[in-house]
Protein backbone atom coordinates (compact mmCIF):
# COMPACT_ATOMS: atom_id res chain seq x y z
CA UNK A 1 0.00 0.00 0.00
CA UNK A 2 2.80 2.39 0.90
CA UNK A 3 4.58 1.69 -2.39
CA UNK A 4 1.58 2.84 -4.40
CA UNK A 5 1.36 6.16 -2.54
CA UNK A 6 4.81 7.46 -3.56
CA UNK A 7 4.30 7.48 -7.34
CA UNK A 8 0.90 9.08 -6.85
CA UNK A 9 2.34 11.86 -4.71
CA UNK A 10 5.16 12.48 -7.19
CA UNK A 11 2.62 12.66 -10.02
CA UNK A 12 0.52 15.23 -8.16
CA UNK A 13 3.54 17.39 -7.22
CA UNK A 14 4.85 17.39 -10.79
CA UNK A 15 1.43 18.38 -12.04
CA UNK A 16 1.26 21.28 -9.59
CA UNK A 17 4.74 22.47 -10.59
CA UNK A 18 3.80 22.30 -14.25
CA UNK A 19 0.65 24.33 -13.65
CA UNK A 20 2.70 26.94 -11.78
CA UNK A 21 4.92 27.42 -14.83
CA UNK A 22 1.87 28.09 -16.96
CA UNK A 23 1.12 26.76 -20.43
CA UNK A 24 3.97 26.35 -22.89
CA UNK A 25 3.73 29.00 -25.57
CA UNK A 26 4.21 27.79 -29.11
CA UNK A 27 6.74 29.81 -31.13
CA UNK A 28 5.25 32.34 -33.52
CA UNK A 29 5.41 30.98 -37.05
CA UNK A 30 6.52 33.39 -39.76
CA UNK A 31 5.41 32.76 -43.33
CA UNK A 32 8.97 33.26 -44.57
CA UNK A 33 12.31 34.60 -43.36
CA UNK A 34 15.68 35.45 -44.84
CA UNK A 35 19.16 36.30 -43.62
CA UNK A 36 22.35 36.99 -45.55
CA UNK A 37 25.97 37.95 -44.94
CA UNK A 38 28.87 39.35 -46.94
CA UNK A 39 31.75 38.49 -44.61
CA UNK A 40 32.86 39.24 -41.06
CA UNK A 41 36.05 40.48 -39.44
CA UNK A 42 37.89 43.60 -38.37
CA UNK A 43 35.78 46.21 -40.09
CA UNK A 44 36.86 49.70 -38.94
CA UNK A 45 34.03 51.93 -37.79
CA UNK A 46 35.68 54.84 -39.56
CA UNK A 47 35.11 53.11 -42.88
CA UNK A 48 35.00 55.79 -45.63
CA UNK A 49 31.44 56.96 -46.22
CA UNK A 50 31.45 55.95 -49.87
CA UNK A 51 32.65 52.44 -49.04
CA UNK A 52 30.07 52.05 -46.29
CA UNK A 53 27.34 53.30 -48.61
CA UNK A 54 28.43 50.89 -51.35
CA UNK A 55 28.29 47.86 -49.03
CA UNK A 56 24.96 48.98 -47.58
CA UNK A 57 23.50 49.39 -51.06
CA UNK A 58 24.71 45.95 -52.13
CA UNK A 59 23.32 44.30 -49.02
CA UNK A 60 19.97 46.04 -49.51
CA UNK A 61 19.84 44.96 -53.17
CA UNK A 62 20.50 41.33 -52.25
CA UNK A 63 18.00 41.44 -49.40
CA UNK A 64 15.37 43.02 -51.64
CA UNK A 65 15.79 40.30 -54.25
CA UNK A 66 15.40 37.58 -51.62
CA UNK A 67 12.41 39.27 -50.00
CA UNK A 68 10.58 39.71 -53.28
CA UNK A 69 11.18 36.10 -54.33
CA UNK A 70 9.95 34.75 -51.00
CA UNK A 71 6.89 37.02 -51.06
CA UNK A 72 6.04 35.56 -54.46
CA UNK A 73 6.31 32.01 -53.09
CA UNK A 74 9.61 30.99 -54.70
CA UNK A 75 11.21 27.78 -53.33
CA UNK A 76 13.97 28.32 -50.80
CA UNK A 77 16.62 26.64 -52.95
CA UNK A 78 15.90 29.00 -55.83
CA UNK A 79 16.07 31.99 -53.50
CA UNK A 80 19.42 31.16 -51.89
CA UNK A 81 20.96 30.37 -55.28
CA UNK A 82 19.75 33.56 -56.95
CA UNK A 83 20.73 35.85 -54.09
CA UNK A 84 24.19 34.29 -53.79
CA UNK A 85 24.64 34.62 -57.57
CA UNK A 86 23.91 38.34 -57.25
CA UNK A 87 26.57 38.64 -54.56
CA UNK A 88 29.05 36.55 -56.55
CA UNK A 89 28.69 39.05 -59.41
CA UNK A 90 29.34 41.99 -57.07
CA UNK A 91 33.09 42.86 -56.89
CA UNK A 92 32.67 44.19 -53.34
CA UNK A 93 32.49 40.66 -51.97
CA UNK A 94 35.08 37.91 -51.81
CA UNK A 95 33.13 35.48 -53.97
CA UNK A 96 32.94 35.16 -57.73
CA UNK A 97 33.94 38.43 -59.40
CA UNK A 98 35.70 39.83 -56.31
CA UNK A 99 37.51 36.65 -55.26
CA UNK A 100 40.94 37.03 -53.66
CA UNK A 101 44.27 35.76 -55.07
CA UNK A 102 45.92 32.61 -53.79
CA UNK A 103 49.68 32.25 -53.24
CA UNK A 104 50.29 31.56 -56.92
CA UNK A 105 48.29 34.58 -58.07
CA UNK A 106 45.23 32.56 -59.13
CA UNK A 107 41.60 32.44 -58.01
CA UNK A 108 40.12 29.27 -56.47
CA UNK A 109 36.42 29.34 -55.65
CA UNK A 110 34.36 27.30 -53.18
CA UNK A 111 30.59 27.05 -52.71
CA UNK A 112 27.89 24.86 -51.18
CA UNK A 113 24.10 24.61 -51.15
CA UNK A 114 21.78 22.48 -49.00
CA UNK A 115 18.08 21.60 -48.97
CA UNK A 116 16.66 21.25 -45.46
CA UNK A 117 13.71 19.18 -46.64
CA UNK A 118 15.69 16.03 -47.38
CA UNK A 119 19.31 16.96 -46.54
CA UNK A 120 20.35 16.93 -50.18
CA UNK A 121 23.47 19.01 -50.70
CA UNK A 122 26.12 19.84 -53.25
CA UNK A 123 29.45 21.62 -53.15
CA UNK A 124 32.49 22.57 -55.20
CA UNK A 125 35.98 23.57 -54.09
CA UNK A 126 38.98 24.98 -55.91
CA UNK A 127 37.01 25.80 -59.06
CA UNK A 128 38.91 28.16 -61.38
CA UNK A 129 36.72 28.80 -64.41
CA UNK A 130 33.14 29.04 -63.10
CA UNK A 131 31.50 32.45 -62.98
CA UNK A 132 28.89 31.38 -60.40
CA UNK A 133 30.14 28.49 -58.26
CA UNK A 134 26.87 28.34 -56.29
CA UNK A 135 24.98 27.23 -59.41
CA UNK A 136 27.57 24.54 -60.06
CA UNK A 137 27.18 23.36 -56.46
CA UNK A 138 23.45 22.98 -57.04
CA UNK A 139 24.11 20.91 -60.16
CA UNK A 140 26.40 18.64 -58.14
CA UNK A 141 23.45 18.12 -55.79
CA UNK A 142 20.86 17.56 -58.50
CA UNK A 143 22.78 15.84 -61.32
CA UNK A 144 25.26 13.59 -59.51
CA UNK A 145 25.22 11.08 -56.64
CA UNK A 146 28.04 13.07 -55.01
CA UNK A 147 28.26 15.93 -52.54
CA UNK A 148 31.62 17.57 -53.31
CA UNK A 149 33.64 18.00 -56.51
CA UNK A 150 37.04 19.71 -56.41
CA UNK A 151 39.60 21.42 -58.62
CA UNK A 152 39.83 20.34 -62.25
CA UNK A 153 37.02 17.84 -61.62
CA UNK A 154 34.68 20.68 -60.70
CA UNK A 155 35.69 22.68 -63.78
CA UNK A 156 35.25 19.65 -66.05
CA UNK A 157 31.80 19.04 -64.61
CA UNK A 158 30.94 22.70 -65.25
CA UNK A 159 31.91 22.28 -68.91
CA UNK A 160 29.82 19.12 -69.19
CA UNK A 161 26.80 20.88 -67.68
CA UNK A 162 27.13 23.94 -69.92
CA UNK A 163 27.65 26.26 -66.96
CA UNK A 164 29.04 29.68 -67.88
CA UNK A 165 32.83 29.57 -67.66
CA UNK A 166 35.16 32.55 -67.70
CA UNK A 167 38.93 33.16 -67.87
CA UNK A 168 40.80 33.87 -64.65
CA UNK A 169 41.05 37.52 -65.65
CA UNK A 170 37.30 37.87 -65.11
CA UNK A 171 37.78 37.63 -61.33
CA UNK A 172 40.42 40.38 -61.19
CA UNK A 173 39.73 43.31 -58.85
CA UNK A 174 42.53 45.83 -58.25
CA UNK A 175 42.20 46.03 -54.48
CA UNK A 176 42.34 42.24 -54.21
CA UNK A 177 45.51 42.27 -56.29
CA UNK A 178 47.03 44.94 -54.04
CA UNK A 179 46.18 42.89 -50.94
CA UNK A 180 47.91 39.87 -52.47
CA UNK A 181 51.05 41.85 -53.33
CA UNK A 182 51.18 43.23 -49.78
CA UNK A 183 50.83 39.71 -48.36
CA UNK A 184 53.69 38.48 -50.56
CA UNK A 185 55.88 41.35 -49.38
CA UNK A 186 55.24 40.48 -45.73
CA UNK A 187 55.91 36.83 -46.48
CA UNK A 188 59.33 37.67 -47.91
CA UNK A 189 60.06 39.71 -44.80
CA UNK A 190 59.39 37.03 -42.18
CA UNK A 191 59.97 33.88 -44.20
CA UNK A 192 56.49 32.49 -43.50
CA UNK A 193 53.16 32.44 -45.28
CA UNK A 194 51.40 35.77 -44.73
CA UNK A 195 47.66 35.21 -44.97
CA UNK A 196 45.55 38.29 -45.46
CA UNK A 197 41.76 38.42 -45.49
CA UNK A 198 41.71 42.14 -46.22
CA UNK A 199 40.40 42.97 -42.77
CA UNK A 200 37.44 40.60 -42.93
CA UNK A 201 36.58 36.96 -43.34
CA UNK A 202 35.45 37.06 -46.96
CA UNK A 203 32.43 34.94 -47.75
CA UNK A 204 28.83 35.43 -48.84
CA UNK A 205 25.91 33.39 -47.62
CA UNK A 206 22.12 33.22 -47.60
CA UNK A 207 19.67 31.21 -45.49
CA UNK A 208 15.88 31.13 -45.86
CA UNK A 209 12.61 29.69 -44.66
CA UNK A 210 10.17 29.64 -47.59
CA UNK A 211 6.37 29.67 -47.67
CA UNK A 212 6.27 25.87 -47.85
CA UNK A 213 8.11 25.61 -44.54
CA UNK A 214 11.36 24.46 -46.13
CA UNK A 215 14.79 25.67 -45.06
CA UNK A 216 17.74 26.18 -47.41
CA UNK A 217 21.31 27.47 -47.11
CA UNK A 218 24.01 28.56 -49.56
CA UNK A 219 27.56 29.85 -49.12
CA UNK A 220 30.24 31.00 -51.59
CA UNK A 221 33.80 32.29 -51.16
CA UNK A 222 37.15 33.02 -52.75
CA UNK A 223 38.94 31.97 -49.56
CA UNK A 224 41.93 33.77 -48.06
CA UNK A 225 44.39 36.07 -49.79
CA UNK A 226 47.71 34.24 -50.36
CA UNK A 227 46.27 30.87 -49.33
CA UNK A 228 48.24 27.84 -50.46
CA UNK A 229 47.24 26.22 -53.75
CA UNK A 230 44.46 23.73 -53.04
CA UNK A 231 43.50 25.10 -49.63
CA UNK A 232 39.80 24.62 -48.85
CA UNK A 233 37.95 26.37 -46.04
CA UNK A 234 34.65 25.68 -44.34
CA UNK A 235 32.24 27.15 -46.92
CA UNK A 236 31.89 23.99 -49.07
CA UNK A 237 32.05 21.64 -46.07
CA UNK A 238 28.56 20.53 -45.09
CA UNK A 239 28.12 20.85 -41.33
CA UNK A 240 30.98 23.32 -40.95
CA UNK A 241 30.18 26.41 -43.01
CA UNK A 242 26.85 25.39 -44.55
CA UNK A 243 23.91 23.36 -43.20
CA UNK A 244 20.12 23.13 -43.48
CA UNK A 245 17.66 20.78 -41.80
CA UNK A 246 13.89 21.34 -41.70
CA UNK A 247 13.82 19.92 -38.17
CA UNK A 248 16.02 22.71 -36.86
CA UNK A 249 17.80 25.45 -38.79
CA UNK A 250 19.56 26.74 -41.91
CA UNK A 251 23.06 28.17 -41.36
CA UNK A 252 25.80 29.90 -43.36
CA UNK A 253 29.11 30.78 -41.71
CA UNK A 254 31.88 33.28 -42.38
CA UNK A 255 35.23 33.30 -40.67
CA UNK A 256 38.46 31.41 -40.13
CA UNK A 257 37.53 28.30 -42.08
CA UNK A 258 39.90 25.95 -40.31
CA UNK A 259 38.28 26.73 -36.95
CA UNK A 260 34.75 26.29 -38.29
CA UNK A 261 35.78 22.90 -39.69
CA UNK A 262 37.44 21.79 -36.45
CA UNK A 263 34.33 22.58 -34.44
CA UNK A 264 31.75 21.54 -37.03
CA UNK A 265 30.07 24.84 -36.23
CA UNK A 266 26.93 24.69 -38.38
CA UNK A 267 26.02 21.12 -37.43
CA UNK A 268 26.87 21.79 -33.79
CA UNK A 269 24.35 24.64 -33.62
CA UNK A 270 21.70 22.41 -35.19
CA UNK A 271 22.49 19.61 -32.72
CA UNK A 272 22.13 21.92 -29.73
CA UNK A 273 18.71 22.91 -31.01
CA UNK A 274 17.65 19.34 -31.73
CA UNK A 275 18.99 17.54 -28.66
CA UNK A 276 18.97 20.27 -26.01
CA UNK A 277 15.98 22.24 -27.30
CA UNK A 278 17.95 25.50 -27.34
CA UNK A 279 16.62 28.43 -29.35
CA UNK A 280 18.52 29.36 -32.50
CA UNK A 281 19.92 32.45 -30.77
CA UNK A 282 21.04 30.54 -27.67
CA UNK A 283 22.64 27.75 -29.69
CA UNK A 284 24.45 30.18 -32.00
CA UNK A 285 25.78 32.26 -29.11
CA UNK A 286 26.97 29.16 -27.26
CA UNK A 287 28.99 27.99 -30.25
CA UNK A 288 30.26 31.30 -31.65
CA UNK A 289 31.18 32.80 -28.28
CA UNK A 290 31.83 29.58 -26.36
CA UNK A 291 33.61 27.28 -28.80
CA UNK A 292 35.29 29.69 -31.19
CA UNK A 293 37.94 32.24 -30.32
CA UNK A 294 37.27 35.99 -30.45
CA UNK A 295 37.83 37.18 -34.01
CA UNK A 296 37.08 33.82 -35.66
CA UNK A 297 33.92 35.02 -37.40
CA UNK A 298 30.18 34.55 -37.26
CA UNK A 299 27.03 32.88 -38.58
CA UNK A 300 23.63 33.72 -39.93
CA UNK A 301 20.73 31.37 -39.20
CA UNK A 302 16.99 30.95 -39.71
CA UNK A 303 15.09 28.33 -37.72
CA UNK A 304 11.95 26.42 -38.76
CA UNK A 305 9.70 29.08 -37.23
CA UNK A 306 11.42 31.91 -39.08
CA UNK A 307 13.45 33.23 -36.15
CA UNK A 308 16.72 34.82 -37.29
CA UNK A 309 20.11 34.78 -35.53
CA UNK A 310 23.03 36.98 -36.63
CA UNK A 311 25.89 36.17 -34.27
CA UNK A 312 29.57 37.07 -34.63
CA UNK A 313 32.64 37.55 -32.41
CA UNK A 314 34.41 40.04 -34.69
CA UNK A 315 34.08 43.82 -34.76
CA UNK A 316 31.64 43.60 -37.62
CA UNK A 317 29.77 41.44 -40.12
CA UNK A 318 28.13 42.65 -43.32
CA UNK A 319 24.61 41.29 -42.89
CA UNK A 320 20.89 41.68 -43.47
CA UNK A 321 17.60 40.10 -42.43
CA UNK A 322 14.00 40.25 -43.57
CA UNK A 323 10.80 38.35 -42.81
CA UNK A 324 7.06 38.24 -43.45
CA UNK A 325 6.29 40.54 -40.50
CA UNK A 326 7.88 43.47 -42.35
CA UNK A 327 11.39 43.29 -40.94
CA UNK A 328 14.03 44.60 -43.37
CA UNK A 329 17.40 45.42 -41.78
CA UNK A 330 20.99 45.73 -42.96
CA UNK A 331 23.95 46.37 -40.69
CA UNK A 332 27.72 46.18 -40.47
CA UNK A 333 28.68 46.67 -36.83
CA UNK A 334 26.98 45.65 -33.58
Amino acid sequence: MRRSVVPFVVFVVMGLLSSCRGPTRAPEQRAWALALHGGAGTIPKDLPADVKDAYTASLRAALTLGRDLLEQGAPGLDVVERVVRLMEDDPLFNAGKGAVFNHDGAHELDAAIMDGKDLRCGAVAGARTVRNPISLARLVMERTPHVLLVGSGADAFAAAMGVEQVPQEYFFVQRRYDQWREALARERGDGGVALDDGGKKGTVGVVVLDRNGNLAAATSTGGLTNKRYGRVGDSPIIGAGTYANNRTVAISATGTGEEFIRHGVARDISALMEYRALSVGEAARQVVHGRLKPGDGGIIAVDRWGNVALVFNTTGMYRGAADSTGRFDVAIWE
